[in-house]
């Protein structure tokens, strides 16, 4: 769930906080679900606790998560997770599609290599697209 990549010009710190943020405000991460204890995270990742701490704090800061001492760090509330998720899914998606076009591709290779994606980890769903004749069935 949580990784973190030692050659990101990215604090480890802040690759923590900003994959739990995208997480909750996804709603991936329920309200009321406990981050792992510091102390566990920062040895399951090789990392100092004062940098899961310092994630953990400004995670608190921006209100995605309440912790207390004895209780835990818990996510908090958030508003329209599916929103969230859905603009998160476009961007990737943008993203995804800007680096096949660098890589020289067209638009419909990106849905052609989506779409055999989708049938190698749902084979089913592909499948009830194709049969429904709904947009990216059939593109490969």
């Amino acid at each position: 769930m949580i990784e973190v990549d030692v050659t990101s010009p990215s604090p480890p710190y802040e690759q923590i906080r900003a994959r739990f943020a995208e997480l909750i405000r996804c709603g991936v991460l329920a309200v009321g679900t406990r981050l792992p204890p510091v102390r566990q995270l920062a040895a399951d990742l090789g990392l100092a606790a004062g940098t899961v701490a310092r994630a953990y704090k400004e995670l608190e800061q921006a209100g995605y998560v309440t912790g207390k001492r004895g209780g835990g760090t818990r996510v908090l509330l958030q508003s329209e997770p599916r929103t969230a998720r859905a603009e998160l899914i476009r961007g990737h998606a943008r993203a995804y599609l800007a680096e096949v076009i660098r890589l020289g591709g067209s638009a419909e290779e990106a849905i052609a290599a989506l779409s055999d994606a989708a049938a190698a980890h749902h084979p089913g769903e592909v499948a009830d697209r194709e049969r429904l004749d709904l947009p990216g069935a059939g593109m490969s």
